[in-house]
């Protein structure tokens, strides 16, 4: 197995030495927007359905979705993440979805928030694999930041560096195509932050 590149060697020791401080972080409730994405998420999905979520991270979103009748395989690249995770009484997995055997066939995939940290060549290819681990008709959600190019940020609850990169609309479109997945929706939101992110939906054809 390949080593990790130190961009992403830098923002997963950054995630492991807060891990517990993020958590603690995060609202229990989704933002109105993310909870609308979920509910449009869960419409294509097939009754008890099965879906990988890539960076549970706190776990907040696995919940959310069980609420909603799903069946969640809770993951994370981050050990810390998966500890908690654990400790909460729920199964988790490391796993890097760059690298490692992602699973399935599920009926679906949730990543929201975490292909962000990825450079921007990487981003297609995961997106061939989280395809490949789904169903036909399986469907993803996916959101990243949305800007141009890319920096280090050392914000929030997490004290370290971490790697972000940005996308337009249009870059991001072209990508979730080429990687084999039929787009169903694009939009954007403006968090309380003030910034920016893109939100999709696409379907393995």
């Amino acid at each position: 197995m390949t080593e990790l590149s130190p961009r992403r060697e830098t923002t997963l020791a950054s995630y492991q030495r807060d891990a517990a401080a993020y958590a603690a972080g995060i609202p229990v409730d989704l933002p109105d927007e993310l909870a609308g994405l979920m509910d449009s998420f869960v419409t294509l999905l097939p009754p008890s359905p099965s879906v990988l979520e890539i960076g549970s991270g706190s776990g907040r979103d696995a919940l959310q979705l069980e609420q909603r009748g799903v069946v969640v395989r809770r993951t994370d690249i981050t050990p810390a993440f998966v500890d908690l995770i654990r400790a909460s009484g729920h199964a988790a997995h490391v796993l890097d979805p760059l690298r490692d055997d992602v699973g399935g066939p599920y009926d679906g995939v949730w990543a929201n928030a975490v292909l962000l940290h990825l450079a921007r060549d990487e981003v297609e290819p995961v997106l061939r694999r989280l395809r490949d681990a789904v169903h036909p008709g399986g469907a993803l959600c996916l959101t990243l930041k949305e800007g141009d190019g890319e920096a280090w940020s050392a914000h929030g609850h997490v004290t370290g560096p971490r790697h972000f990169t940005y996308w337009r609309p249009d870059p991001l479109a072209e990508t979730v195509t080429s990687a084999g997945w039929s787009l169903e929706s694009l939009s954007s939101r403006v968090a309380e932050s003030g910034q920016p992110w893109l939100l999709a939906l696409a379907t393995r054809p």
